[in-house]
């Protein structure tokens, strides 16, 4: 859901997720106004377009760190039912406004209890690198779960630019981690997820994605 914009690593005092909460709940308007209509050589509209080919009309998605619901669940929810989560009050309020059409559950991604198999596609961008780095592989087995066999996961990693860092962005103090990209792609393979795009995407100044897009398969 935010983007790293390297700037200065300050402390890691609070809890991850208290950070992220807050965070998001004190600047929805900012980060509304600078990336909510889509962030310079933004890939999302692409890959969602990608995924949208091999859904049917009408599939069930959940959008993990559905933000402020622009621009990804606007584009998912014109042809899907979509429920997007997000941690921030003040990011879902903007979310409900902005896609009327979706459905809405403000959770801590990792806290949230779905039922097994019965979502076809799970979409997560920009937000896997607001989780500590001992908790991504657990999510990923997680989303993975809740996937229909032959489900697909739609998700943005970092490269391995922060390990467990606290940042000032936009404003306000914000917790960032990712795994190298081999890392991210031996937790895709443990949930048993087969990649069917794995792209490395460079955007904007210094930033660095791995962009997935992967199927459920059987254990």
């Amino acid at each position: 859901m935010a983007l790293s914009l390297g700037i200065a690593c300050v402390r890691v005092t609070d809890n991850p997720k208290t950070l992220v909460e807050a965070g998001y709940d004190a600047m929805a308007g900012r980060y509304l106004a600078e990336f909510g209509e889509g962030i310079q050589d933004d890939p999302r509209a692409r890959f969602i377009a990608e995924l949208s080919k091999r859904l049917t009309p009408g599939a069930d998605v959940v959008e993990l760190g559905c933000g402020a619901g622009v621009p990804a669940t606007a584009l998912l929810a014109e042809r899907f039912r979509v429920m997007g989560v997000d941690i921030s009050s003040a990011q879902l309020a903007l979310a409900r406004q902005r896609v009327p059409r979706a459905r809405f559950l403000k959770a801590d991604m990792t806290a949230l209890e779905l039922p097994a198999e019965s979502f076809d596609a799970i979409t997560a961008f920009y937000c896997f690198n607001h989780l500590p780095l001992d908790e991504h592989q657990a999510m990923i087995a997680k989303a993975a779960s809740w996937l229909r066999l032959g489900g697909l996961l739609l998700a943005s990693f970092g490269t391995g630019g922060s390990r467990n860092e606290v940042e000032e962005w936009l404003g306000v103090p914000m917790f960032f981690a990712s795994h190298g990209m081999d890392i991210n792609r031996r937790h895709l393979a443990d949930a048993h997820f087969t990649l069917l795009i794995d792209e490395h995407v460079r955007q904007g100044e210094g930033e660095s994605w791995q962009w997935v897009l992967a199927r459920a398969d059987a254990p």
